[in-house]
């Protein structure tokens, strides 16, 4: 039986041990942060052969690759070229990937590039933490004195010396666009869902179609030219296991993110042959 070292979330790992397990992988978590660990000793009681995926926090990361010596399903370096929003953006766009309308802010900038940036689009504009997940952080400026006050915000954090990420995106909003999280596994579509916010919250103004703030997601085929998409934004940025996030409008289809940590759904919401193409990627990277 292959060992897998799980290093994301729980929601995950449960998902994932008995169909792994029907397949010969014994999957069990190992935590990476919130402990503490003497280097003198064993990282874990035993050793595995492959890990799934590289921790979100990279210094906490270094520790586990080094005691745990195991190749990684999506390694540092995947994990940090689709975490940079905008180095994803960029890699993608000069791979003749439609990505949303986007200027990338590094602080700290003068008011009146932010102003020219702004005026750029026609509001309401996106301002985007470049490295955040689950929607953290994400604004909706309508006019220019919002804009440069949600600017002041992120100046005033990215003044403290300890934050390493001090930039952000500015980014045009689609209204009415359709929510899609694509799946591929190892160059291939695997399986979508549409994420769908309450309809009351609709109303109520939510915009963000996050499942960790409330979204829903429904499973969906995708068309051939979507599936197309996700797989060419998979090969542009070299990742085996990612999540692409694409906006659909009446006239067009844009890559908006892609994560490359991405929470496994429930197995109906994705293609019959999904764990058997997650098993042998598991399997590949083991070897």
């Amino acid at each position: 039986m292959l060992r897998l070292a799980v290093a994301t979330n729980a929601e995950t790992l449960g998902r994932i041990r008995d169909p792994l397990s029907e397949r010969g992988i014994d999957a069990e978590h190992v935590p990476t942060a919130e402990r503490v660990q003497p280097l003198s000793e064993p990282f874990v009681e035993e050793s595995f052969d492959a890990g799934f995926v590289y921790p979100s926090r990279l210094m906490e990361g270094g520790v586990a690759d080094a005691l745990l010596d195991v190749p990684w399903v999506n390694d540092r370096e995947a994990i940090l070229r689709s975490r940079n929003k905008t180095g994803a953006l960029a890699r993608l766009r000069e791979a003749g990937i439609e990505t949303p309308e986007s200027v990338y802010v590094s602080n700290q900038a003068a008011q009146s590039e932010l102003r020219a940036a702004f005026e750029l689009f026609d509001p309401p504009v996106v301002v985007k933490p470049n490295s955040t997940t689950r929607g953290v952080g994400i604004a909706k400026a309508h006019d220019l004195d919002s804009f440069l006050g949600i600017c002041d915000y992120l100046s005033l954090i990215h003044d403290y010396r300890a934050v390493s990420d001090q930039s952000f995106l500015v980014q045009e909003y689609l209204p009415d666009a359709r929510d899609y999280r694509a799946m591929v596994v190892d160059g291939e579509y695997v399986g979508a869902v549409e994420r769908r916010l309450p309809d009351d919250e609709r109303a109520a103004g939510r915009w963000k179609h996050n499942v960790h703030r409330g979204a829903e997601a429904v499973g969906v085929e995708l068309p051939d030219t979507l599936q197309r998409l996700a797989e060419d934004a998979a090969a542009a940025l070299d990742i085996d296991w990612l999540g692409v996030d694409i906006l659909v409008t009446d006239d067009r289809a844009v890559v908006n993110e892609t994560n490359a940590r991405p929470t496994v759904d429930a197995a109906t919401k994705y293609e019959p042959d999904f764990y058997d193409r997650l098993a042998e990627l598991i399997r590949a990277t083991a070897r």
